[in-house]
Formats: C-alpha cells, sequence, structure tokens
C-alpha cells in the first residue's frame, strides 16, 4: 500500500525502543494525559451514561447513514455551499486540488485533520506548487522537520522542546539566533508571529471535522489554538475534508459526544474552541468564507458496515486508546507505519489499506483491555484485534515460526487431556532449569521475554487446574 510502511513495524518498534531522545519525549505523555483523564472523569458521575448515548447515536446514525447522508448535502446546498463524494483517496485529493486551482490559491492554511494525512493531500498540495501552511502547532513543527505526525491529538508528541527550539532557528529566519525557546510559551508566540501573515494571505483554507451535522449541514471542529477559526473563516475559500461516518443526526448529538471527546482526549472538560460552520458567508456576516465546500471521504468506510468491524467507524479520534496503551507508549506513533496508530490504529489500518499490509498491527497489543476500558465510544477494539489475527493466521501472513506456534497451540489447548499434561510437564521443566531460583533469566524460547527481563517460574504448588480441583474438594 502506497505510504504504508506497516510491515515493518517489528524493525520500526526495535528502532524506537533504542532511541534515547523519543523514550524521553514518550516519557511526558505516559505521566499527563491518563492522570488528567481520570480526574475530569472523576467529576463527571453521568459519564459513563454519556458513553452508552455516544455508542448509542453512532449505531443509530450507522444503521441509517444513507439517509443522513442524503439529508446533510441537501441541507448544505440550502445554505449555499457544495458537498462533493469521493470514493477513494485519490478522488478526495483530485476534487480539492480542482477547488484550489479554480480558486486560483497559491497559498493554503490548513487545519490538523487526519483524514487528510490519510488520503495523501499534503503530498499532493505540495506536488502542485501551492503553498501548504499547516496552522496547529504541533502540525507545524513537523511540517518544519519533513515528518508526519505520530499522534492524533499531539502531532509532535514524539518532538522534545529542545528539538522544537533547534527547528524553528533553523527554519524562521531575521530574528536573534540566541534567542531563548526554552520556555513553550516562547515557542508558541514565535509560531503565532509567522503564522500571521500565512492566515491573511491564503486564498483557501482546509480544515477537517470533528462532527457532521445533517439536520443543519454544519460543520464541528474543536480545537484548543484558535487556528481553526482563522484557517476557515480568513480565507476566500473554506473546504472541509471529512470522512463519512463523522455525521450525527442533531445538533443535540454533538453536544452529547462532545463532553465525551475533551475528556477523553486530553483531560478537559471541554476544548477552548468549539466552532460551528454553516455554509459561506451570508450577507451581513462580519467574516467567513465566500463559498464554502464539503469533500465526503468513504475510502473503503462503506464497506465495514454490516461486518465484524463496523463498531470501530464509531471512533472519534480522542487518542484515549494510545494515551494509555503500554506498547503505543513504549515505541510512539511513527513505529506504527501509517497514518492511524495504538490500538485505533491497529484494527482502522487493517480495514482501510488491508490486512495483508498491516498484519503485524493486531499483534502489537498487551490485550490488557485498558484502550477498551477508556475508549468513550465503547469500541471493543481488543474483539477486534483478536478477530484480524485470526483472518491473518488464515492467510498464511506473519512469520512462519508464528504460525507453527498458533498451530501446536491449538493442537494442545483444544484437548483437554493433553492441554493438562503439557501443563504439567512444562511447570516441573522450568522448574527444574531455574535451579529453585524462581526465575529464569534465559530462555531460548523466549528470548523476546528474557532479553529484558526475568521469567518467573511456576510455583510447586501445581497448575491452576488441579489448585482448582483441589479447592473445590474441600
Amino acid at each position: 500500500m502506497q505510504g504504508s510502511n506497516s510491515k515493518a513495524f517489528p524493525a520500526s518498534a526495535r528502532a524506537a525502543l533504542d532511541d534515547a531522545v523519543l523514550q524521553s519525549a514518550l516519557h511526558n505523555l505516559k505521566s499527563g494525559f491518563p492522570v488528567r483523564r481520570a480526574e475530569v472523569v472523576a467529576d463527571l458521575p453521568e459519564f459513563e451514561a454519556l458513553r452508552d448515548a455516544g455508542r448509542d447515536i453512532k449505531d443509530h446514525t450507522l444503521a441509517n447513514l444513507d439517509a443522513y447522508l442524503e439529508l446533510y448535502e441537501e441541507r448544505v446546498t440550502a445554505s449555499g455551499g457544495q458537498v462533493h463524494w469521493a470514493r477513494t483517496a485519490a478522488e478526495a485529493c483530485d476534487i480539492v486540488m480542482r477547488i484550489c486551482n479554480d480558486a486560483g490559491a497559491r497559498t493554503v492554511t490548513k487545519g490538523k485533520s487526519m483524514v487528510a494525512e490519510e488520503i495523501g493531500l499534503n503530498e499532493r498540495l505540495d506536488a502542485s506548487g501551492i503553498r501548504r501552511v499547516e496552522t496547529d502547532l504541533g502540525e507545524y513543527i513537523v511540517q518544519l522537520r519533513g515528518e508526519t505526525p505520530s499522534h492524533i491529538i499531539v502531532p509532535a508528541v514524539h518532538v522534545t522542546r529542545q528539538e522544537i527550539g533547534a527547528t524553528f532557528r533553523e527554519a524562521h529566519d531575521g530574528l536573534d539566533p540566541d534567542r531563548s525557546l526554552d520556555d513553550p510559551r516562547a515557542i508558541t508566540d514565535e509560531a503565532r508571529e509567522r503564522l500571521r501573515a500565512d492566515f491573511f494571505a491564503a486564498e483557501v483554507g482546509i480544515t477537517g471535522a470533528n462532527f457532521l451535522i445533517a439536520e443543519s449541514g454544519s460543520s464541528v471542529i474543536v480545537t484548543n489554538e484558535g487556528n481553526g477559526d482563522l484557517t476557515q473563516t480568513l480565507a476566500r475559500v473554506h473546504v472541509v475534508v471529512a470522512s463519512i461516518e463523522k455525521l450525527v443526526p442533531t445538533a443535540e448529538d454533538a453536544m452529547a459526544i462532545l463532553r465525551l471527546l475533551a475528556r477523553s482526549a486530553t483531560g478537559q472538560e471541554a476544548s477552548v474552541y468549539t466552532t460551528v460552520s454553516t455554509g459561506p458567508r451570508r450577507p451581513g456576516d462580519p467574516d467567513g468564507p465566500e463559498a464554502y465546500h464539503v469533500v465526503l471521504v468513504d475510502n473503503g468506510r462503506s464497506a465495514l458496515i454490516g461486518t465484524g468491524f463496523q463498531d470501530m467507524l464509531r471512533c472519534i479520534r480522542c487518542a484515549a486508546c494510545m494515551n494509555h496503551c503500554p506498547v503505543y507508549g513504549a515505541v510512539g506513533g511513527h513505529a506504527y507505519g501509517w497514518v492511524y496508530p495504538g490500538p485505533m490504529g491497529a484494527v482502522l489500518t487493517p480495514s482501510l489499506i488491508g490486512i495483508d499490509h498491516s498484519s503485524h498491527l493486531p499483534n502489537a497489543s498487551t490485550f490488557c483491555g485498558r484502550c477498551e476500558q477508556v475508549c468513550p465510544m465503547r469500541i471493543p477494539l481488543t474483539r477486534m484485534m483478536r478477530n484480524y489475527r485470526a483472518v491473518a493466521h488464515e492467510r498464511g501472513l506473519g512469520s512462519r515460526r508464528a504460525r507453527l506456534a498458533l498451530t501446536l497451540w491449538v493442537l494442545v489447548a483444544s484437548r483437554p487431556v493433553l492441554y493438562r499434561w503439557a501443563a504439567r510437564a512444562g511447570a516441573a521443566a522450568l522448574r527444574v532449569l531455574a535451579f529453585g531460583r524462581g526465575r529464569l533469566r534465559r530462555l531460548p524460547l523466549a528470548a523476546g521475554w528474557t532479553a529484558t527481563r526475568d521469567l518467573p517460574t511456576p510455583e510447586a504448588g501445581g497448575t491452576f487446574m488441579s489448585r482448582y480441583r483441589r479447592g473445590q474438594q474441600r
């Protein structure tokens, strides 16, 4: 799959674990968002009920998606906007480029949009000679560094403050080379000053959408920097690029899910800015674009409806799953090799580009279940990862050793007598190999474990089943 390097996940993960700078940057993620999320969730007694409501809203919308899409197009058109339908990534990019060319665009400002990353819009804009300016601070940083986002809400989470300072000194000419860029405020102020002229110069502003509201034809974005508002109101043309599952029936539905979004994403009760856009500027409006376009992207999503992976379309891109995932926390987002990292990426990536190109990702999980525990939309991520593991095994993907190990496991686990005998024999063998120390420092068939930690040996009290039977007899 073009643009995907998910097949290299094992090697990329090993490189990430050996990257001391990346590990330092990821440490801040582990100690930040999970703690703040827990605090704000504890302050909202109805949070679990809201999760149920959010799930039900999305399930209802997906069950009636065709009707709501038609209603949305009708309402956008009535407000003076235009809806464009894109079946594939290439079609979506073609539509956006046509809009930009018709507007005579030389500069395009762009808010953070994961679906734009997915369809390769950045590359198309850059190849056309149009000057693309990312206006989200994290996206601006990774653009200057020639990188891609490594997190869906904190794109530059993999970059340290010192690296950002060095990047700004190299990219921003005409400033004091000895200026201090150690403080986040100084970094933000410098980026804001540099971006100001671009907001006024851009002919086209491109944003994503957190929600599309069918009843009004509106798009909703949430930001903490206000860059989204400037991107969509100062340019002559506003283009919304959004995937079809972002639709919800009513504004009330959107507001219900918004109560889940910020709490799950950044540990805030609400994002600083929640902006609702409906069509182009009307007579008497003080600002706003002259033209309003919405590019609705399918790119494989409609094929998921009615399948065992439909629940993934409930995702609201809050990143709670990756903020709590021990695998993501250890290797970061770039190791996943495509746009969507973490547990949600381990399901969404195979769904969109195919398991043949991403068979390692469903295995990039400890199956601790934390992703499901914190997902605001109650997406059964571990079940779907297990399903993709099964699909990959059936297709003969992955290493021969892994397939052989699974085949042997099925052979033993499906035969209770053989399983109990093997468990007893294995436990006894491990105790002998440990020479009474209670742990093994090296074990050839478990080298992936013992390379970084000792392997505890089973206690002499017997297997779980034997101890369970003894307890039942008391």
